[in-house]
């Protein structure tokens, strides 16, 4: 305990910076789909309306992980996160002028393309900030802030909406991330020239420097290792599962079991809630295997091994008749897809450098976001057919082993990549 106190732990604040960052982006996103039955009546949207204005936002969020990271690393970290979150906060509150379908799409892209800039922004944050023994938790605790903003929103968009109207849903909101900003501005600075850093924190946070630094890395070196393909499979296979349980769990709990607005709370509090222990104890038990000695990458994809077990049960749940068995085995797919998360960010910064941690979390970002707008139109496609989620939650239970098995072939245990100029 005193050796820990000798280090210091300004390293967590920053952690704790990149919770309510990670938290405000996932309630801003999610404002809209709270929102959706008043907005569909108010404007006579029709579900291909809504559908337009949904893939507006993916299609955004594909293209900014394509870039965004590739620019943060060029232009750093403080600066980079700050107009993110300047943009998607500015798009958030612009939901409130729209009156057409076009303007919420056009809104809602401009809120894609700030927001994707979130998690490459927060994993080389971590990557700059802890050892690599330390990363798999800081993620899992940053990343813990979509589960936090899941909660949160249910409760106080409906309280915000009814009492001070709908756009105000969309300003407030909006408004929380200028606050962050004052916060990230005074506190953030890189380790190297921190003043408030003892030390001993410096060099503990930069006990792994040993790889070379390279200027400008094209993006033909990153994507022709098999690394980098491996990694966007298990994105491709994995993101649109998560991408499903935002947009279309009320929709399924409406369908299945009558849920509406008035009621839609409590389960997904509770989905939500559970997630959020997946999401620290799949920083924990990777973290745990490392310190015992195991190889870091070999950790990370045991862990997700494990997660991957945690989902295959939902396929059960389309055709359980109590709802709350049903939302017990969704919240253990959500706690295994969280924890799984921790350790795919983090499988990056162990395998990369740092100049090439953002164009890699960003390219393999892509992929996901690509993949959840192709699963987003199979699902309208095998509701419309089928007319129940069978097929979806199968396609689901299988998309963790398929993520692990990609890992396990294009990404070896005892390769780091070097880049040389």
């Amino acid at each position: 305990m005193n050796g820990k106190q000798k280090i210091g732990n300004y390293r967590w604040r920053i952690v704790v910076l990149l919770f309510f960052a990670t938290t405000i982006n996932y309630i801003d996103r999610q404002v809209l789909g709270i929102l959706a039955p008043e907005l569909q009546k108010m404007f006579n949207w029709s579900e291909s309306d809504y559908g337009f204005i949904i893939m507006a936002f993916q299609i955004a969020y594909a293209i900014g992980l394509l870039t965004t990271g590739s620019i943060l690393d060029r232009i750093g970290t403080k600066r980079g996160f700050s107009i993110a979150i300047v943009l998607w906060s500015i798009a958030g509150m612009a939901h409130a002028a729209a009156r057409s379908v076009f303007s919420f799409a056009v809104s809602r892209f401009a809120l894609g393309i700030g927001e994707s800039a979130n998690f490459p922004a927060a994993i080389k944050t971590v990557a700059e900030w802890f050892p690599k023994k330390e990363r798999a938790l800081a993620t899992g605790i940053f990343n813990s802030g979509p589960n936090v903003g899941a909660i949160l929103t249910p409760l106080i968009i409906p309280i915000i909406a009814l009492n001070w109207g709908w756009k105000w849903a969309f300003i407030s909101t909006g408004l929380l991330g200028f606050i962050w900003l004052i916060f990230w501005m005074l506190f953030y600075k890189k380790p190297e020239i921190n003043d408030k850093l003892t030390d001993s924190e410096r060099q503990y946070i930069l006990q792994d420097e040993d790889e070379p630094e390279v200027a400008k890395i094209p993006w033909k070196k990153i994507i022709l290792h098999r690394q980098t393909l491996g990694i966007c499979i298990a994105r491709f296979v994995t993101d649109p599962i998560w991408w499903f349980f935002l947009y279309w769990l009320p929709k399924f709990l409406n369908s299945n079991y009558g849920i509406d607005l008035t009621n839609i709370g409590p389960p997904l509090i509770v989905i939500y809630l559970v997630s959020i222990g997946g999401s620290i104890f799949g920083g924990w038990l990777s973290s745990t295997l490392i310190n015992r000695g195991k190889n870091p990458v070999a950790a990370r994809k045991l862990t997700i091994l494990v997660m991957a077990f945690f989902v295959l049960p939902i396929f059960l749940v389309s055709s359980i008749s109590n709802m709350w068995i049903s939302v017990g085995l969704i919240s253990m797919a959500t706690f295994a897809h969280q924890g799984y998360a921790a350790n795919i960010f983090t499988l990056v910064s162990d395998i990369f450098p740092k100049n090439a941690v953002g164009s890699v979390v960003g390219l393999s970002g892509f992929a996901g976001a690509i993949g959840g707008v192709l699963f987003s139109a199979a699902v309208g496609l095998i509701l419309e057919y089928t007319g129940n989620y069978y097929v979806v939650f199968a396609i689901a239970s299988l998309a963790y082993l398929i993520c692990w098995m990609a890992l396990k072939v294009f990404v070896p245990d005892d390769r780091k990549i070097v880049f040389s100029n």
